[in-house]
């Protein structure tokens, strides 16, 4: 099992390390869990705080980054994660996954400038005695929007976006992201299947499957908001999470990484973790489709 730590760099400093540092890596068996870590790169806003959810446009901190902070950041990342015997690879290259594309756009000055910059990103990780890096997109949609002010607002395919900034695999964070979310989960299963299809055909890069466990937004707003999942039961969940263990098998040249959401995203009712609705339903389901491989 690996753990997808949900990492976030605000006002030039980390946000909510010390969960992982302090929590999961000094647990007893910290050492035995494999993680990797995604950059939660997007602005934090209105949503931090309920008593502004009425807000619009309320930018608390901002979560792009110039190419000198990107730098700072980064060699922070390789020296205090990256080495780490337990920190997850492919290939022998620790995986970065990277949340919202355009924010890192908009920070790093363009997509050449961007390119740049994660081309020395891997340099850096190099010389820091390590294989390279396996860079990993956060895929939407097929269209990224305004990719980045000085690129004069344009929008580019998602495909030609990885191509250009050299990501090495995609997955998605959220059914949300590409499905209309105010249905019952079986229905929305229907078009998770039709997406993974359409990214096979498309994808210039390796497609790792996802299965999201819920979604409900309306712990962080006063007012009710619309998209809320249904049926989220622990055996549609299952039928998801064989769904997805079918692609992995049936994709057996690549790495049988499956990436779901979330172990703990209680403001976006995505969770595996025990609750008074279900108690341990999920991490049961979790447990009959992929138990044999812990065994």
């Amino acid at each position: 099992m690996t753990d997808a730590y949900d990492w976030y760099w605000f006002d030039g400093r980390p946000y909510q390390e010390q969960c992982l540092t302090n929590g999961i890596l000094k647990a007893r068996n910290g050492d035995k869990l494999k993680f990797y870590l995604m950059w939660a790169n997007h602005d934090a806003t209105n949503m931090y705080d309920i008593r502004n959810s009425h807000e619009p446009n309320n930018i608390i901190w901002k979560g792009s980054v110039n190419r000198m902070e990107f730098e700072h950041m980064t060699l922070r990342l390789i020296n205090k994660f990256f080495l780490l015997p337990n920190y997850y690879c492919i290939d022998e290259k620790p995986v970065f996954m990277i949340y919202d594309i355009a924010n890192l756009v908009r920070g790093l000055g363009g997509a050449d400038d961007t390119r740049r910059a994660l081309d020395w990103f891997r340099e850096s990780a190099v010389r820091a005695g390590l294989k390279g890096l396996h860079l990993q997109m956060t895929f939407w949609a097929e269209s990224i929007s305004n990719l980045s002010g000085v690129d004069g607002g344009r929008n580019l395919p998602a495909y030609e976006t990885i191509s250009a900034l050299g990501f090495d695999s995609i997955t998605h964070y959220q059914y949300a992201h590409f499905a209309n979310t105010e249905r019952p989960y079986p229905e929305i299963l229907v078009d998770v299947k039709k997406e993974w299809d359409m990214i096979e055909s498309k994808s210039p890069v390796t497609y790792y499957p996802h299965v999201s466990l819920g979604w409900d937004n309306n712990p962080r707003y006063k007012a009710i908001t619309h998209g809320i999942m249904k049926d989220n039961t622990p055996e549609n969940i299952e039928t998801a999470l064989r769904m997805a263990k079918e692609y992995a098998d049936n994709h057996p040249n690549q790495p049988p990484l499956i990436t779901v959401n979330a172990w703990n995203e209680w403001p976006e009712s995505s969770y595996l973790a025990p609750d008074n609705l279900y108690g341990y339903g999920y991490l049961e389901a979790v447990k009959r489709i992929f138990g044999s491989y812990w065994d």
